[in-house]
């Protein structure tokens, strides 16, 4: 089970069977370019492998002009 909080939400959401960043970005209906996945203060890229235990962060990204 990989634990997800996304932006400053505080109820962590929880997914059984995701193994890549990638996986878990097309999960929550997100594209790349759309959040920032980190685990463990560590930047991951969408080919990383997530194994069951870990707690990732997902920061939408905002854009400001």
């Amino acid at each position: 089970m990989i634990t997800v909080t996304i932006g400053s939400d505080t109820k962590p959401l929880s997914f059984p069977k995701i193994n890549t960043v990638l996986q878990l970005l097309q999960k929550l209906d997100l594209r790349v370019n759309d959040a920032l996945v980190i685990r463990d203060g560590e930047l991951l890229t969408p080919d990383r492998r997530v194994q069951a235990g870990d707690h990732l962060t997902v920061r939408p990204v905002v854009s400001r002009g």
